[in-house]
Protein backbone atom coordinates (compact mmCIF):
# COMPACT_ATOMS: atom_id res chain seq x y z
CA UNK A 1 0.00 0.00 0.00
CA UNK A 2 1.13 3.38 -1.12
CA UNK A 3 -0.01 6.47 1.89
CA UNK A 4 0.66 9.96 1.01
CA UNK A 5 3.68 11.39 1.92
CA UNK A 6 1.87 13.37 4.92
CA UNK A 7 -1.67 13.73 5.16
CA UNK A 8 -2.34 16.42 6.88
CA UNK A 9 -0.05 19.84 6.78
CA UNK A 10 1.40 21.35 9.94
CA UNK A 11 0.30 24.47 11.43
CA UNK A 12 1.55 27.38 10.45
CA UNK A 13 1.64 30.09 12.78
CA UNK A 14 0.23 33.20 11.85
CA UNK A 15 1.46 36.82 11.26
CA UNK A 16 1.84 39.66 13.73
CA UNK A 17 -0.31 41.35 11.57
CA UNK A 18 -3.08 38.90 11.80
CA UNK A 19 -2.02 38.41 15.42
CA UNK A 20 -3.07 42.07 16.22
CA UNK A 21 -6.49 41.83 14.50
CA UNK A 22 -7.65 39.29 16.41
CA UNK A 23 -10.48 40.46 18.86
CA UNK A 24 -9.85 40.12 22.25
CA UNK A 25 -10.92 36.28 23.97
CA UNK A 26 -13.85 35.93 25.32
CA UNK A 27 -13.37 35.12 29.29
CA UNK A 28 -14.80 31.26 28.65
CA UNK A 29 -11.89 30.73 25.88
CA UNK A 30 -9.19 32.47 28.24
CA UNK A 31 -10.18 30.07 30.93
CA UNK A 32 -10.27 26.71 28.59
CA UNK A 33 -6.92 28.00 27.66
CA UNK A 34 -5.53 28.84 31.18
CA UNK A 35 -7.27 25.00 32.38
CA UNK A 36 -4.90 23.55 29.46
CA UNK A 37 -1.75 25.33 30.52
CA UNK A 38 -1.89 24.31 34.01
CA UNK A 39 -3.57 21.00 33.93
CA UNK A 40 -0.52 20.48 31.62
CA UNK A 41 2.11 22.09 33.70
CA UNK A 42 0.59 20.69 36.96
CA UNK A 43 -1.81 17.69 36.19
CA UNK A 44 -5.48 18.16 36.69
CA UNK A 45 -5.58 17.14 40.73
CA UNK A 46 -2.50 19.86 41.81
CA UNK A 47 -4.53 22.35 40.07
CA UNK A 48 -7.31 24.40 41.81
CA UNK A 49 -10.66 26.37 40.09
CA UNK A 50 -8.82 29.90 42.12
CA UNK A 51 -5.53 28.80 39.88
CA UNK A 52 -7.16 28.91 36.92
CA UNK A 53 -9.66 31.74 37.50
CA UNK A 54 -6.33 33.77 38.66
CA UNK A 55 -4.21 32.69 35.65
CA UNK A 56 -7.44 33.33 33.20
CA UNK A 57 -8.07 36.67 34.48
CA UNK A 58 -11.40 36.26 35.76
CA UNK A 59 -13.48 34.88 38.66
CA UNK A 60 -14.27 31.41 39.82
CA UNK A 61 -18.17 32.29 39.22
CA UNK A 62 -17.49 32.85 35.58
CA UNK A 63 -15.87 29.23 35.27
CA UNK A 64 -19.29 27.69 36.92
CA UNK A 65 -21.36 29.63 34.57
CA UNK A 66 -19.62 27.85 31.59
CA UNK A 67 -18.13 24.63 33.22
CA UNK A 68 -19.53 23.75 35.59
CA UNK A 69 -16.76 22.40 37.63
CA UNK A 70 -13.17 22.11 37.15
CA UNK A 71 -14.08 18.25 35.80
CA UNK A 72 -16.79 19.96 33.24
CA UNK A 73 -13.70 22.37 31.69
CA UNK A 74 -11.34 19.30 31.74
CA UNK A 75 -14.35 17.63 29.44
CA UNK A 76 -14.30 20.78 27.17
CA UNK A 77 -10.64 20.74 27.10
CA UNK A 78 -10.91 16.85 25.82
CA UNK A 79 -14.02 17.41 23.28
CA UNK A 80 -12.30 20.95 21.93
CA UNK A 81 -9.06 18.77 20.94
CA UNK A 82 -11.09 15.91 19.48
CA UNK A 83 -12.85 18.26 17.42
CA UNK A 84 -9.40 19.79 16.20
CA UNK A 85 -8.92 17.00 15.41
CA UNK A 86 -12.06 15.64 13.52
CA UNK A 87 -11.64 18.86 11.63
CA UNK A 88 -8.20 17.28 10.19
CA UNK A 89 -9.63 13.93 9.18
CA UNK A 90 -12.74 16.12 7.48
CA UNK A 91 -9.19 17.70 5.42
CA UNK A 92 -8.83 14.09 3.87
CA UNK A 93 -9.53 13.75 0.17
CA UNK A 94 -12.91 12.01 -0.31
CA UNK A 95 -11.28 9.80 -3.07
CA UNK A 96 -8.52 8.54 -0.99
CA UNK A 97 -8.47 4.95 -0.93
CA UNK A 98 -10.23 3.38 2.66
CA UNK A 99 -6.65 2.45 4.34
CA UNK A 100 -5.31 5.95 3.10
CA UNK A 101 -8.30 7.30 5.02
CA UNK A 102 -7.88 4.89 8.13
CA UNK A 103 -4.41 6.01 8.23
CA UNK A 104 -5.01 9.66 7.91
CA UNK A 105 -7.39 9.70 10.53
CA UNK A 106 -4.73 8.16 12.76
CA UNK A 107 -2.00 10.76 11.67
CA UNK A 108 -4.64 13.12 12.58
CA UNK A 109 -3.98 12.58 15.93
CA UNK A 110 -0.16 12.30 15.83
CA UNK A 111 -0.13 16.01 14.27
CA UNK A 112 -2.49 17.57 15.90
CA UNK A 113 -1.27 16.71 19.65
CA UNK A 114 2.77 17.23 18.29
CA UNK A 115 1.57 20.71 17.21
CA UNK A 116 -0.34 21.41 20.59
CA UNK A 117 2.41 20.04 23.51
CA UNK A 118 0.23 21.29 26.02
CA UNK A 119 -2.81 19.24 24.48
CA UNK A 120 -0.57 16.48 24.03
CA UNK A 121 -0.08 16.02 27.94
CA UNK A 122 -3.22 16.67 29.15
CA UNK A 123 -5.19 13.71 26.53
CA UNK A 124 -2.37 11.06 26.92
CA UNK A 125 -1.62 11.39 30.94
CA UNK A 126 -4.89 12.38 32.07
CA UNK A 127 -7.91 11.61 29.77
CA UNK A 128 -8.18 8.01 31.06
CA UNK A 129 -7.49 8.51 35.08
CA UNK A 130 -10.12 8.09 37.25
CA UNK A 131 -11.17 10.84 39.73
CA UNK A 132 -11.16 11.35 43.28
CA UNK A 133 -14.55 12.70 42.56
CA UNK A 134 -15.76 10.69 40.26
CA UNK A 135 -15.44 6.66 40.14
CA UNK A 136 -15.90 6.44 36.32
CA UNK A 137 -13.31 7.75 33.58
CA UNK A 138 -14.84 10.89 32.35
CA UNK A 139 -14.35 10.10 28.18
CA UNK A 140 -16.11 12.78 26.25
CA UNK A 141 -18.18 12.82 22.99
CA UNK A 142 -15.70 14.24 21.10
CA UNK A 143 -13.81 10.76 21.35
CA UNK A 144 -17.11 8.73 20.40
CA UNK A 145 -17.24 10.48 17.77
CA UNK A 146 -14.28 9.83 16.85
CA UNK A 147 -14.10 6.78 17.11
CA UNK A 148 -17.16 6.30 15.31
CA UNK A 149 -15.43 7.71 12.25
CA UNK A 150 -12.65 4.94 12.73
CA UNK A 151 -15.37 1.82 13.29
CA UNK A 152 -17.19 3.21 10.03
CA UNK A 153 -13.99 2.98 7.55
CA UNK A 154 -13.02 -0.41 9.17
CA UNK A 155 -16.68 -1.61 8.35
CA UNK A 156 -15.92 -0.52 4.99
CA UNK A 157 -12.56 -1.99 4.30
CA UNK A 158 -14.32 -5.11 5.71
CA UNK A 159 -17.13 -5.40 3.47
CA UNK A 160 -14.70 -4.64 0.57
CA UNK A 161 -12.34 -7.92 1.65
CA UNK A 162 -9.78 -5.70 2.91
CA UNK A 163 -9.98 -6.85 6.49
CA UNK A 164 -10.19 -10.49 7.58
CA UNK A 165 -13.71 -11.97 8.51
CA UNK A 166 -12.34 -13.86 11.87
CA UNK A 167 -11.66 -10.17 14.16
CA UNK A 168 -13.47 -8.12 15.91
CA UNK A 169 -13.75 -4.68 14.59
CA UNK A 170 -13.59 -2.64 17.38
CA UNK A 171 -10.73 -4.84 19.07
CA UNK A 172 -8.70 -3.67 15.76
CA UNK A 173 -10.51 -0.01 16.26
CA UNK A 174 -8.50 -0.38 19.73
CA UNK A 175 -5.91 -1.51 18.28
CA UNK A 176 -5.09 1.37 16.12
CA UNK A 177 -6.32 4.29 18.49
CA UNK A 178 -4.45 2.59 21.59
CA UNK A 179 -1.40 2.29 19.48
CA UNK A 180 -1.02 5.75 18.14
CA UNK A 181 -1.56 7.05 21.97
CA UNK A 182 0.99 4.67 22.94
CA UNK A 183 3.56 6.10 20.44
CA UNK A 184 3.18 9.54 21.57
CA UNK A 185 2.51 8.64 25.16
CA UNK A 186 5.88 7.45 25.72
CA UNK A 187 7.48 10.69 24.42
CA UNK A 188 5.51 12.13 27.25
CA UNK A 189 6.53 9.80 29.59
CA UNK A 190 10.75 10.13 28.70
CA UNK A 191 10.53 14.18 28.91
CA UNK A 192 9.12 13.75 32.84
CA UNK A 193 11.37 10.83 33.68
CA UNK A 194 14.44 9.06 33.02
CA UNK A 195 12.14 6.31 30.24
CA UNK A 196 14.04 6.33 26.84
CA UNK A 197 11.39 6.79 23.88
CA UNK A 198 14.24 8.34 21.66
CA UNK A 199 12.02 8.71 18.63
CA UNK A 200 10.38 11.38 16.37
CA UNK A 201 7.18 11.90 14.29
CA UNK A 202 8.26 10.85 11.41
CA UNK A 203 9.16 7.87 13.07
CA UNK A 204 5.66 7.13 14.88
CA UNK A 205 4.02 8.20 11.51
CA UNK A 206 5.89 5.34 9.78
CA UNK A 207 5.08 2.91 12.37
CA UNK A 208 1.51 3.23 11.93
CA UNK A 209 1.94 3.09 8.14
CA UNK A 210 3.18 -0.26 8.64
CA UNK A 211 0.69 -1.15 11.27
CA UNK A 212 -1.98 -0.27 8.83
CA UNK A 213 -0.39 -1.59 6.07
CA UNK A 214 -0.11 -5.29 7.54
CA UNK A 215 -4.26 -5.54 8.21
CA UNK A 216 -4.22 -5.89 4.32
CA UNK A 217 -1.64 -8.55 4.34
CA UNK A 218 -2.38 -12.53 4.33
CA UNK A 219 -3.92 -13.86 7.59
CA UNK A 220 -1.33 -14.26 10.07
CA UNK A 221 0.09 -17.42 11.15
CA UNK A 222 -1.62 -18.87 14.96
CA UNK A 223 0.66 -18.98 17.30
CA UNK A 224 0.95 -21.78 20.54
CA UNK A 225 -0.14 -19.94 23.76
CA UNK A 226 2.73 -19.93 25.81
CA UNK A 227 0.74 -19.15 29.21
CA UNK A 228 -1.72 -21.42 30.09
Amino acid sequence: MSLPSGCYDQIHMPDKATVESIPPLSSRERILMAGKRLFARNGYENTSTVAISREAGTSESQMMKHFGSKQGLLAAIFDRGWATIAERVQMAQKNASLSQRLFGTLEAIAVELDNDSDLKEIMLLEAWRVRKDNRDVLLSQGYHRFAEVVDGILSEMRDRGQIRSDVNLQAVRAAFIGMTEGLLRDQVVAKRSEFIADYNFDDARRVLEILVAAFRGEPAQSLKAVNE
